[in-house]
């Protein structure tokens, strides 16, 4: 049995449901790229019927994180006591109509701060360890309805990117998804930090992505204006246009930074909005999707939902959409129940 993290709670807080905090091992991800553990924490939160009900099967969500994330970081509490996810889920189940689900908190950090949920010589077999390792798992630890109309995928920026992807790529598994500024039309996500990768690559670096980890990894991160650009475009580089050998090609030309436009296709191949069509029939047979950004979004990923909202009416795909008032961070953390409630209402039996 897992670890009940009745730490996670420090003030007086009612807890309904509970949480665990297990381990996995990973054959997908033993021997990656960098080195990074095969063996990976999971919190899973159970609702407050669970224990009761002991014949009862749930839906599952699973919660994926954006770059740099780990999972404990789910456990912080926000400013004046405001509540973290967790704490926000279980309130959801113990207080509301919304249909009870298992909640699974997934961990893909990674050395270059995550792994767009895709399999990468570069990095490592996150896709494969989440769809073909943990999400067995989980089925076997827990008394899931392990069929893809009961089990969604949930995700904030990098990991709204994932929610979008893994269930056109995964049909088989996942019957829903919901993505707050998830990582999608590429052009104006990640094209504008080209220049500055490039300026800070060839004149602080000498051109060596690699220069640029080691010194990163040498001293406290974002010391320089240009670490979290670096870390951004080249973590990206390393998802989306890696070699067979491990390393990867950068999308732009040193020191001019003009754009390589074969490299940079490679990346557009990987975007949601483009791979919508391509995924057309997996799209049409999901029984929801949940789309959010806010209208300041540093990134411009409010653009992107918009693109994504378009191609998928192109395609005759509905899906829930809005845009609100709020940027990256911050308040976006309070939308999380907002769709979490939405896909727990769509994967009900």
């Amino acid at each position: 049995m897992g670890h009940i993290l009745a730490a996670v709670f420090p003030w007086d807080s009612e807890w309904h449901g509970r949480l665990e905090q297990r381990t996995i091992e990973s054959e997908a991800l033993r021997d990656n790229r960098l080195g990074d553990p095969h063996v990976r924490p999971v919190y899973v939160y159970m609702p407050p019927a669970y224990d009761d009900e002991p014949e009862r099967r749930y839906p599952s969500v699973y919660v994926i994180q954006g770059l740099s994330g780990q999972v404990d970081m789910w456990l912080a509490r926000k400013r004046w006591g405001g509540r973290n996810f967790p704490e926000l889920t279980d309130e959801l189940f113990s207080s509301s109509e919304t249909p009870p689900c298992i909640v699974v908190f997934v961990d893909a950090w990674t050395r270059y701060g995550g792994s767009q949920y895709v399999d990468s010589p570069a990095v490592g077999r996150y896709h494969t360890y989440l769809c073909d390792d943990l999400v067995p798992w989980i089925d076997r630890e827990y008394r899931t309805l392990a069929a893809p109309e009961h089990r969604g995928i949930h995700g904030k920026s990098s990991g709204g990117y994932g929610a979008q992807i893994t269930p056109m790529l995964r049909p088989d598994l996942f019957g829903a998804f919901a993505s707050h500024a998830g990582d999608a039309l590429f052009e104006c996500c990640f094209l504008p930090e080209f220049p500055t990768a490039a300026r800070a690559l060839a004149r602080e670096y000498n051109g060596s992505p690699q220069r640029f980890w080691d010194d990163f990894w040498s001293r406290r991160p974002q010391d320089k204006p240009s670490d979290m650009t670096l870390v951004n475009v080249l973590a990206m580089a390393a998802c989306y246009s890696p070699k067979d050998d491990g390393s990867y090609e950068l999308p732009f030309e040193l020191p001019s930074g003009r754009l390589r436009e074969d490299v940079w296709a490679r990346w557009l191949e990987w975007d949601p909005v483009r791979m919508a069509p391509r995924y057309a029939d997996a799209l049409r047979g999901l029984r929801g999707i949940y789309l959010d950004a806010g209208k300041g979004d540093e990134f411009s990923l409010d653009l992107g939902a918009i693109a994504m909202h378009d191609a998928l009416a192109a395609l005759g795909v509905e899906s829930q959409f809005e845009l609100f008032d709020g940027t990256h961070s911050g308040i976006i953390d309070s939308r999380y129940p907002v769709s979490l409630r939405f896909l727990a209402e769509r994967l009900a039996p």
